[in-house]
């Protein structure tokens, strides 16, 4: 039988998601402000944060900023304080800030929570596929509860550290990607000053020292990769 889950934020990257878990088995009740989001959700449709998480072993959130983690999860009325003393994991994959996901983890642990933050790499064809990446920060006792849980929606579960060693990697990565994004669309345009075929760029520089994801799954040059 699989684990009761409650499932915060349906959008582009936690519908999917969440629908992986169905497919594994395990029991979902979701929640999303948006209608259209909750419309495209096949588990059990909760009318509130509050009604989703009642009784669930495990609750995940993946919400747009570290302001949306701390409105659903701290505060007198907060998924923390509503579990509190239930022994529930909670795992936040959102891409926020270190310092609110480390508030966060200390004020699950106070409740006798245990808190993961986990934000994923692998955008929305990763969330479809199942294939994500989780950078995970928590203990280890946390990270082996949870582990199960994020192989239904991942291919890569990586263990970074304590509370917010995550989220640390998830902006480490994006500051690596952001700078190889910038370095391949300056390529581009000195290429096109310079008269050579962007094409034949590509060519060369994705099997050569210059390739990089950026180059190869995200040219923004149109032509070179299907999208």
């Amino acid at each position: 039988m699989g684990t009761k889950i409650a499932f915060i934020g349906l959008g582009n990257m936690g519908g999917p998601m969440a629908a992986n878990l169905l497919k594994a088995g395990h029991s979902v009740a979701g929640f999303d402000l948006s209608a259209e989001a909750m419309a495209g959700f096949t588990g059990t449709r909760a009318a509130s944060v509050a009604e989703a998480i009642k009784g669930a072993d495990v609750v995940i959130t993946m919400l747009p900023a570290g302001q949306h983690v701390r409105a659903v999860c701290l505060g007198e009325e907060g998924i923390i304080a509503a579990l509190r003393g239930t022994g529930a994991l909670l795992i936040d994959s959102s891409t926020i800030d270190v310092a609110t996901t480390r508030e966060a983890a200390a004020a699950a642990e106070a409740a006798g929570l245990a808190m993961l933050d986990a934000p994923v790499s692998g955008g929305v064809g990763g969330a479809v596929a199942g294939t994500l990446t989780f950078m995970v920060g928590g203990t280890d006792a946390a990270f082996a509860r949870a582990e199960p849980v994020l192989r239904a929606m991942g291919k890569n579960i990586v263990h970074a550290g304590g509370p917010g060693a995550g989220q640390a990697a998830k902006i480490c990565n994006n500051m690596l990607l952001a700078i190889s994004m910038l370095g391949v669309s300056e390529a581009f345009v000195l290429a096109d000053r310079l008269g050579l075929d962007r094409q034949k760029l590509f060519d060369i520089s994705s099997t050569a020292t210059g390739s990089c994801w950026a180059l190869t799954n995200y040219c923004p040059a149109p032509g070179p990769v299907p999208t």
